[in-house]
């Protein structure tokens, strides 16, 4: 029977292992908008003008980055937690004898729930990114022939 569930729990561990392998995106991610945000917040008070303006609105860039992946990684965390509740349910239901199954499904649909809140928010940072990326159109000089 222990053999039965351990093969049943594989799936939400693999989910565990991608959610994991997410994470680890994700503080990489992190980790250079906080550099970005701490350049910046160097150049504030040394800018004026238009410059300072532009500081400005990268840094607000910068900031919403920041919130979103905090906000995924948090939803990730707490998915994890419940990946870990599956499989605890699950061979709890083996070794009590118990029906758990109900609460085993509705801790992986909530897992997965959370999962892909999650990916919402990584794929509206990573708009937000580019958003920030993009080259002025004044920089490409597009009426020059090169």
């Amino acid at each position: 029977m222990i053999a039965q569930t351990i093969q049943l729990a594989l799936a939400p561990v693999f989910v565990l292992v991608a959610i994991g392998n997410i994470m680890n995106l994700l503080s990489t991610r992190l980790g250079r908008v906080v550099d970005r945000s701490r350049a910046l917040q160097g150049r504030y008070r040394e800018t004026t003008g238009d410059e300072h303006d532009m500081v400005v609105r990268e840094m607000r860039v910068v900031d919403r980055r920041i919130r979103l992946v905090g906000a995924a990684l948090r939803l990730l965390v707490t998915s994890g937690l419940a990946i870990g509740l599956t499989v605890a349910l699950l061979f709890l239901e083996d070794v009590l004898r118990y029906d758990l199954q109900r609460f085993a499904a509705a801790t992986f649909i909530a897992a997965v729930g959370l999962l892909m809140w999650a990916l919402v928010l990584i794929l509206r940072e990573t708009q937000a990114a580019s958003a920030a990326l993009r080259i002025p159109e004044a920089y490409l000089e597009r009426e020059r022939r090169l």
